[in-house]
């Protein structure tokens, strides 16, 4: 029992104090992937900064459209149509996320979700930062096959009882993170934080309500809004002047490729590239001048192919510094 104090002690000693003071683990399900889908559930377990549970909350949301995959998450029509709408949660949930760090597994997809329902409803979400688990388990170099919650969970020995249940799935990952935080402040682990910043340019569109859905179902009937107006971005019309070079500026025409999480919405980030004159690239090869990644040790194809190619890598923070001073392009 001495044993067991002395440890804890010890371990209080040790907590890093640039370390936040509390978190809103954060899981919503949703009508699909895309950028116009909405929020059928969402739950909040907050922690404090030790990762100690201290209350949790789950509500339905009424999408006011087709529910999408049901098969997923098993939300009907039928038990949508009495839920409440966003508008009418944002309230409750934004004191759940107030002064917390976000915390979601692949967090850049429910805060994207989030952060457009807040704008829908403008309204602004009260989270200035958010963690990955995903991320916070290659800082660790936890022993996953892969990063699917299911792997996080059961390297834990958390059991998952209701798989893409809102509700369980924020439970799971609670009890995933608390080992997580801890293992991270023993090894003195810089947290994955990143910053979050609220979207404020939904333009709404008239779309079936919930239990209309024509064409039979399914996404067939609904018509989604647009974050901006439609538009296919312009070719580039400078040459690609070749590779960037650590220390110099970036240059018209030069081909700029994406990876990852970035706390900027990716293609708000594209979109300032092409009005910089930067030529956004889908997809990486031999040409591309430079990738833009917040996590360079990840295994996606593009960064695996970076390092084949010895393409030039840089964060987005750098990035961002580097668009402020685009050398024009050659006058030949």
């Amino acid at each position: 029992m001495l044993e067991d104090v002395t440890t804890a002690a010890s371990s209080a000693t040790r907590w890093p104090t640039a370390y936040p003071q509390g978190y809103a683990v954060v899981d919503v399900e949703t009508t699909g992937l895309a950028r116009d889908d909405r929020i059928v559930s969402a739950a909040v377990y907050r922690l404090d900064a030790r990762g100690e549970v201290e209350d949790h909350w789950y509500t339905l949301v009424n999408p006011e459209r087709d529910p999408g995959p049901v098969w997923i998450h098993g939300l009907t029509s039928e038990v949508l149509e009495g839920a409440p709408l966003f508008t009418d949660i944002a309230e409750e949930f934004a004191a759940r996320l107030e002064g917390r760090v976000l915390v979601a597994h692949n967090a850049v997809f429910d805060w994207q979700m989030i952060a457009r329902e807040y704008a829908r409803a403008e309204r602004e979400a009260p989270v200035r930062q958010r963690l990955c688990t995903i991320a916070l388990s290659k800082e660790l170099g936890l022993p996953l096959p892969n990063h699917k919650l299911e792997s996080l969970a059961a390297h834990f020995g958390v059991e998952q009882r209701r798989a893409h249940h809102a509700l369980d799935d924020a439970r799971v990952l609670a009890e995933a993170f608390r080992p997580s935080l801890r293992a991270a402040a023993e090894g003195g682990v810089r947290l994955p934080l990143l910053e979050c910043r609220p979207l404020t340019e939904w333009q709404d569109r008239p779309a079936p309500r919930i239990g209309r859905q024509a064409d039979g179902g399914g996404y067939g009937g609904y018509r989604p809004g647009s974050w901006r107006p439609s538009r296919k971005r312009p070719a580039c019309p400078y040459p690609n002047p070749g590779r960037y070079e650590a220390g110099k500026r970036l240059k018209q025409g030069m081909r700029v490729a994406f990876s990852g999480d970035t706390s900027v919405e990716r293609e708000l980030l594209e979109d300032r590239a092409t009005e910089a004159g930067l030529h956004v690239a889908t997809s990486l090869s031999r040409l591309t001048s430079l990738l833009v990644t917040n996590d360079p040790d990840s295994g996606t194809s593009k960064v695996v192919k970076a390092r084949q190619y010895g393409t030039p890598v840089v964060d987005e923070a750098a990035f961002g510094q580097l668009l402020a001073d685009v050398e024009p392009a050659s006058e030949d």
